[in-house]
């Protein structure tokens, strides 16, 4: 069998920035186990499995170690591969996913994710939380399947070197995202998930889903511009539409080949 595979850098407008994901383009619905394996030897954060349907395309993430309800930057990735590589006509597309219908649309070289938004709500401190993190953040608030840490300024996230393996033990939790306002943009984050196979995640765009109507409501604006500040770092154009986000960037293609097996 011969699967066609694309990896591209999402939320980044160069090569070796962003977030890199795979893309499988699929005739029909494989194995779940294959499409583990896939996943697990592609080692990035998310590979991306399509099927295209009459109107829309099926779509699901994998991470090494499991399926995923929400990706954003495989989203992203996904749609442009196909955007390049298989209907360059076309400048709106729909995805049928686990977390309901969700479309990307192409304005020049920028893609726009229309995803739900997931607004938190602000729960007591967690003293496990805090030794994890090796900081106490000022605030401490709980999304669908997340926690979301805030602190005072971007220096404490950058500088934030979690116990990975403390972060695990956190019950109920699959992922934490930290935050602060940011010195040159609105707001900026990280998001560590070690407990499905991701210790830090590059640039996440279904943490943008509580991010952004936090920081709306915070900074009173529904426009906003948000840097992930991890090693690869992500730059996010983001607007709050009350039960639905935005979330823009770019995408550029490092490789494309088949998989065997």
């Amino acid at each position: 069998m011969t699967i066609p595979i694309y990896q591209v850098d999402a939320f980044t407008n160069i090569v070796f920035g962003g977030n890199p994901a795979a893309v499988c383009c699929l005739e029909e619905w494989l194995d779940d186990e294959i499409l583990q394996d896939i996943a697990l030897e592609n080692n990035l954060s998310e590979t991306a499995f399509l099927v295209k349907a009459k109107e829309f395309y099926e779509l699901r993430w994998f991470t090494p170690t499991t399926e995923v309800d929400l990706c954003g930057h495989a989203t992203l990735a996904a749609a442009y591969v196909i955007f390049e590589f298989i209907e360059s006509d076309k400048s709106l597309l729909k995805f049928s996913t686990q977390s309901g219908m969700l479309s990307v649309r192409k304005t020049d070289d920028m893609l726009t994710l229309d995803f739900p938004s997931r607004k938190p709500s602000e729960i007591p401190a967690i003293d496990d939380l805090t030794d994890a993190l090796g900081s106490k953040p000022a605030e401490l608030w709980k999304a669908s399947r997340d926690l979301m840490a805030v602190f005072e300024n971007e220096s404490q996230i950058r500088g934030l070197k979690p116990n990975f393996e403390k972060l695990k033990q956190l019950p109920d939790t699959f992922a934490v995202i930290v935050t602060a306002k940011g010195n040159d943009v609105d707001f900026t984050s990280r998001f560590f998930a070690p407990r499905v196979g991701i210790n830090e995640d590059p640039v996440t765009g279904s943490a943008h889903c509580t991010l952004i109507p936090y920081w709306s409501e915070r900074l009173g604006k529904n426009k906003l511009h948000a840097l992930q500040v991890s090693d690869r770092g992500g730059e996010l154009f983001c607007e709050d539409c009350n039960d639905r986000v935005l979330i823009s960037g770019k995408a550029v293609l490092y490789l494309k080949g088949n998989i065997n097996i």
